[in-house]
């Protein structure tokens, strides 16, 4: 059926039809509303849009039954997407190149228009839109660090977005499923957004007990993922040696220095040159073969810093590396730190939910010692994303380095408690409401379910590992457990086994996992991420943190590669 029926039709027009048709066009939904059940044909639903416009629905007078029928239909396809995504027989993507996207696909086009469209092509844009993304919730998807689809947490995002920061419901139908069509923002001031404000702080102190702050005067923001509450590490660790960087800016201050690893995440050097200390003052320190930290060249180049006559200010740690999955000494880093006078932050973006569990919770002994920790929940606890928080031990710090006092929104004089006004402790205006999934999902789960969730990642990440030392045709990157849920590995094809190792070798084997890669997303079945580290060339890195994924999805994993690259 043509999908764009009276797509060049202006909303003008529309809103000069006979009130006879539009008649027509409710009462046919009414109609149809009992025959739901019984005929799922969606076009039957959709072609009934086909002269129905954007402004028909609310807040439109009389616009409730087309809201409903619409919002029905939105609700229709997700779940149709949800569905698809945990089927396993089902691609993970179905892939198209840039220009082809540009171009127009099957009557999707991305181009805009001066003059709206019907609901009907809204609705083939949306299953469209899904339709040629990728299914990050499919339980073969080991592309990123975060994966899966959480329902109860989806529920949260649901939920939050129906709000829109002030708890207001438009009705009953819409507060349970109109979700994604309303934009929420914490505007950082209870009077506007008074629970979602509550529960920050509880979950805050939370994670703050986690970390192992216990009952000290600790604070923290939820932010716009890990890089950001890096930034805002760097950010209060300058504020707090350095106070007049507020008012006076950089030129007021020494020449300063921040340490990371070599195997750190990036955001680090970023957050150095958005603040003005500049990417060359980010010292590297080397590293083990298990990508950790070694603190005895951390302490060597402190102390060439200090001998430059430059100020030593700040070490990023790392629980959990984004390719090897390694934890740096975090205890032997904090003696350090503590005996220089440096700043010590944990960069747990990836790594910080083994403090769910009692039995991995051990790798990041010495994280209690930190001034400052990033941690994402929407990684390896599987909360949609975005959710991260920046923790900090200094209760005040935050707020003292970032607020502004804008008259508008901080009054003093409200008739409540206004240190729960939060919003001056960031750096931004508006800020999503990240909270609620995370609180949801932890009310559904409670921390133990977190731990099984946590754990069985670990236990495919040993599968994988041992199912590699078991097959001839692959090597591991480096031969130790995992730590995390990273396994790091090259798949060795026969022709190349023949070859004996050397530069030759090494040229061919850096072009074997982009090749299979290449072809396993035009086949859409499977996705897993491969990358150069140092002096290693291409290998696959695989992660888990999907709930859905199975050994049986491992096996498949390795099963593909090895057939995609026998011949290569």
């Amino acid at each position: 059926m043509d999908f764009r029926t009276g797509a060049n039709k202006t909303n003008e027009q529309v809103h000069h039809e006979p009130s006879q048709l539009r008649e027509k066009h409710i009462s046919s939904f009414q109609g149809e509303s009992e025959e739901k059940e019984k005929d799922t044909n969606s076009e039957i639903l959709v072609a009934n849009f086909s002269h129905i416009y954007a402004s028909d629905l609310l807040p439109t007078r009389n616009g409730e039954e087309l809201t409903n029928q619409f919002l029905l239909e939105v609700v229709e396809i997700l779940l149709n997407y949800i569905k698809k995504a945990y089927d396993g027989k089902s691609k993970v993507l179905d892939f198209h190149h840039p220009h082809q996207l540009l171009e127009g696909l099957e009557g999707f086009s991305l181009e805009l228009h001066d003059q709206p469209e019907p609901l009907e092509q809204i609705l083939v844009d949306c299953r469209d839109t899904l339709k040629y993304g990728v299914k990050t919730g499919h339980p073969r998807y080991f592309n990123q660090l975060s994966s899966g689809l959480d329902i109860v947490g989806l529920a949260g995002e649901w939920l939050s977005a129906t709000a829109n920061t002030n708890m207001y419901v438009l009705n009953t139908f819409l507060k349970t499923a109109c979700c994604y069509f309303f934009k929420t923002y914490f505007r950082f001031t209870y009077e506007i957004a008074p629970v979602f404000v509550v529960m920050e702080e509880i979950l805050l102190k939370k994670m703050h007990e986690m970390v192992g702050w216990g009952e000290t005067e600790a604070d923290g923001i939820f932010s716009p993922g890990g890089t950001i509450s890096n930034l805002y590490s760097v950010l209060v660790a300058r504020y707090k040696r350095f106070p007049e960087i507020k008012t006076k800016g950089m030129a007021a201050l020494p020449h300063i220095a921040l340490f990371v690893s070599e195997h750190s995440h990036y955001s680090v050097k970023k957050a150095a040159a958005v603040v003005g200390i500049g990417t060359d003052n980010v010292i590297a320190v080397k590293c083990d073969e298990r990508g950790k930290m070694i603190p005895s060249d951390l302490e060597a180049k402190i102390l060439k810093v200090k001998r430059q006559g430059h100020i030593p200010l700040y070490v990023s740690a790392t629980a959990g590396t984004t390719v090897y999955g390694a934890f740096d000494p975090l205890d032997n880093i904090a003696d350090i730190c503590e005996k220089y006078g440096l700043w010590m932050h944990v960069d747990a973006a990836w790594g910080g939910g083994l403090l769910m569990s009692r039995k991995h919770s051990f790798k990041l002994n010495g994280i209690e010692r930190a001034s400052s920790v990033t941690w994402n929940p929407h990684k390896l606890m599987g909360v949609p994303l975005q959710c991260s928080a920046f923790l900090v031990c200094e209760k005040g710090l935050l707020q003292a380095c970032n607020q502004m006092c804008a008259g508008y929104l901080f009054q003093p004089d409200k008739p409540y408690d206004t240190t729960y006004d939060t919003g001056d402790k960031t750096i931004q205006c508006g800020r999503h409401v990240d909270v609620f999934k995370l609180w949801l999902m932890w009310k559904a789960k409670g921390t133990r379910g977190f731990e099984i969730l946590i754990n069985k990642s670990l236990e495919l990440a040993e599968y994988l590992y041992k199912e590699l030392n078991s097959r001839e045709n692959f090597e591991l990157v480096f031969d130790a457990e995992p730590e995390l849920t990273n396994v790091c590995f090259w798949y060795i094809p026969p022709n190349l086994r023949r070859i004996p190792n050397g530069p030759e070798r090494e040229k061919l084997l850096h072009q074997v996992a982009p090749k299979i890669k290449a072809q396993m997303i035009e086949e859409g079945m499977t996705m897993v991420s491969y990358q150069p580290h140092g002096d290693k060339v291409n290998f696959f890195r695989m992660v888990f943190s999907n709930p859905a994924t199975r050994k049986s999805d491992v096996d498949f994993l390795l099963e593909e590669i090895e057939r995609l690259g026998k011949d290569l």
